[in-house]
């Protein structure tokens, strides 16, 4: 089936654009301006794109002429067909960030999804382990790499080690290149989200497992591996699907451990430190976070597990 047409606003000569080039426009936009991941650009161009189908089947093929009403259309027939608040919300703002894109570029006169509501929604608590659920998954782990040969054991134990220890994302931990950690400071450099750089600390075990990774990281490595810290089985930069396979494998082995992902052992991690002392700062700087807001949501859960820990123990609870 043929594309629709959009048409541009501004020259003669960008009188007519296909949907694909105005959305990979918008994607180039997200991933080398605004420096989101892959994972990120590929969500937000999939609102985008849905959009974009909900107005040309409505005959609606020239930017120009869409407005809020037609915005408020596509998120009402999602509401109709169950979509959930927290994906109301998120494809509200895919609009927004598109159409006030498409404004500054000239691809329409105005930004007309300036004033589309995202729908409130109630902020989950995010799913975590406990402290003897992540000790037990890196003994765990350290025993199976103990009793396997070549050196996807230990990668994986690095893997565990450094994700629980200094709570980065996946992506993050993908880019590492040996030089980025320093054993010296127990440290590591991570480029975070935006290409914003931070350092984080690493604790002692992390450091070890890393140390044992590295000595046989000789036995993967190739021409093409270059300086990357973690790999693949054929030698090239370990890539985020198979670290999030290693981390589920991982706590499978532990049965009464919820499946949280590598992104949970970041969760884990911040609701770990504030347990123990850490003040909301340190925990922020250390995730990355822009805003403190974003960080807060730690000290809920333990609240919850202070508040959870007092009703069964306390006699007058």
């Amino acid at each position: 089936m043929t594309k629709p047409i959009l048409t541009l606003v501004g020259t003669p000569s960008a009188d007519q654009h296909p949907w694909g080039a105005v959305v990979a426009r918008y994607g180039d936009y997200l991933s080398l301006q605004r420096g989101y991941s892959e994972h990120t650009v590929r969500a937000y161009l999939g609102d985008v794109t849905d959009l974009l189908g909900f107005l040309a089947g409505r005959g609606r093929t020239d930017l120009a002429e869409v407005g809020l009403p037609d915005l408020r259309r596509w998120l009402a027939a999602q509401q109709a067909d169950g979509a959930a608040s927290a994906t109301l919300a998120r494809r509200a703002g895919a609009a927004r960030g598109f159409f006030a894109w498409a404004k500054d570029n000239r691809i329409v006169p105005t930004d007309v999804a300036g004033g589309l509501k995202s729908p409130k929604v109630g902020r989950a608590l995010p799913q975590t382990i406990t402290q003897a659920d992540a000790r037990e998954l890196m003994d765990a782990a350290a025993a199976a790499a103990a009793e396997s040969e070549g050196p996807k054991g230990a990668r994986d134990v690095a893997i565990l080690e450094v994700l629980y220890g200094s709570g980065i994302r996946v992506g993050e931990l993908c880019g590492l290149d040996v030089g980025d950690i320093d054993a010296g400071s127990g440290t590591a450099r991570v480029l975070g989200k935006g290409n914003k750089e931070r350092v984080v600390p690493l604790g002692a075990p992390a450091l070890t497992a890393v140390d044992a990774w590295l000595a046989q990281r000789g036995q993967w490595a190739r021409p093409a591996s270059g300086h990357a810290m973690f790999l693949g089985v054929r030698g090239g930069r370990i890539d985020p699907a198979v670290v999030r396979r290693v981390v589920h494998a991982a706590l499978r082995a532990i049965p009464q451990a919820p499946d949280i992902g590598p992104h949970g052992l970041r969760h884990a991690m911040a609701t770990h430190l504030l347990e123990g002392g850490a003040d909301l700062r340190s925990v922020q700087e250390m995730l990355g976070h822009a805003s403190l807001a974003t960080t807060q949501i730690y000290t809920h859960i333990s609240d919850e597990r202070l508040r959870a820990a007092y009703n069964q123990a306390h006699p007058r609870a």
